[in-house]
């Protein structure tokens, strides 16, 4: 008994430790996607030495190989790249991508290189250091950390603003992908829909290029659609979702809901209940059903995306299945499906009746 105990106290240091420097892992995937070493070795269609990485590095005029030898040598523990040592000890090893490495490749449509760099910038890293000082005083961590709510952070700062709208397009390209293969039957009955929240435009104009017989509408703030570009068959429409909502046989709602309160949420409900057919109409919620006690595949991620709404969001929240079901009878939808898609995110198909 005094042997397991042992063991399980080392254990718990050994925990501890890796739970101390966690963020390495964060910073040393970082580095690979700023140096761009996916798109290098995909570009020369196998795997490098890190002498030939190097020395296809953009604008790396004094290169350290030897910091690149560490950093590789962790990110292959974490198999983010592949190491081949030669059979015969002779000779550099060459370097490969993953399935992992593929999603940071910068030139391909489904990345998520963007997102990283976002996520690991000092400017959203710093709210997370807050966390206590909230669990004490409430509030908002973003605004202790910058003195002011992320959109108006955004707003005075282009760069910022560049960033975080990067970060957005490519996690909506992911995610529209995975909605339009498998939701084929949702948006088939269709004929209208409505994107609330839907920013320029491009989540909505994926749908109805994928099922064209949809009238689609892009529904955001009127500064936000004043820059949106046209597409095909949608429609773009200014104003407040607090306010009204424009009517269509469905509501559309990707990664919106969890930016706010159950409060604001049922609020924003009851306008999407009164602009679809009290009979056939539905909203379709795109959004994190968490899974505290779950052993999926995105049900960790999960968790520490609702710690990213505390880090980012101003009152935000990913919910459990409970919880939507609070929110959603409060809004005015007794009735609701969650569907499982490929992705972090489930869709939530929600009935007035």
């Amino acid at each position: 008994m005094e042997a397991k105990e042992a063991e399980a106290e080392l254990q718990g240091q050994a925990d501890i430790w890796k739970y101390m420097f966690s963020f390495a892992d964060s910073m040393a995937v970082k580095c690979a996607v700023e140096l761009r070493i996916a798109d290098i070795i995909d570009m020369h269609g196998g795997p490098l030495t890190l002498s030939q990485i190097v020395a296809a590095i953009p604008d790396a005029l004094s290169p350290d190989i030897n910091y690149l030898t560490r950093i590789m040598r962790l990110l292959v523990r974490r198999k983010i790249f592949t190491a081949h040592h030669p059979s015969d000890g002779d000779g550099d090893t060459l370097y490969g991508l993953t399935h992992s490495s593929r999603w940071l490749l910068h030139d391909s449509k489904m990345s998520l290189a963007p997102m990283l760099l976002m996520e690991d910038h000092p400017w959203l890293m710093a709210p997370w250091h807050c966390f206590s000082q909230c669990v004490k005083e409430g509030g908002i961590a973003f605004n202790k950390a910058h003195g002011r709510e992320i959109w108006d952070f955004a707003s005075e700062n282009p760069e910022f603003n560049n960033l975080f709208n990067d970060g957005m397009a490519c996690t909506a390209r992911i995610v529209m992908r995975a909605i339009v293969s498998v939701y084929k039957d949702g948006f088939g009955s269709v004929g209208s829909l409505v994107d609330v929240g839907g920013g320029t435009g491009s989540a909505v104009a994926e749908i109805v290029k994928s099922y064209p017989h949809i009238r689609g509408v892009n529904f955001d703030l009127p500064h936000v659609v004043a820059t949106a570009p046209m597409y095909d068959g949608v429609k773009h429409v200014g104003g407040d979702m607090f306010q009204a909502i424009p009517n269509a046989e469905a509501v559309f709602m990707k990664w919106i809901m969890h930016d706010w309160s159950d409060e604001s949420c049922v609020k924003i409900l009851k306008n999407c209940r009164k602009a679809i057919p009290e009979e056939s109409g539905k909203v379709i919620i795109v959004d994190v059903v968490l899974q505290p006690e779950g052993n999926g595949l995105f049900d960790d991620t999960g968790l520490v995306f609702d710690l990213l709404m505390i880090a980012h969001s101003s009152g935000g929240k990913e919910r459990t299945e409970l919880e939507w079901k609070k929110v959603l009878e409060g809004g005015g939808f007794p009735r609701y499906n969650i569907i499982k898609i490929p992705a972090l995110l489930s869709i939530i198909e929600a009935y007035p009746k």
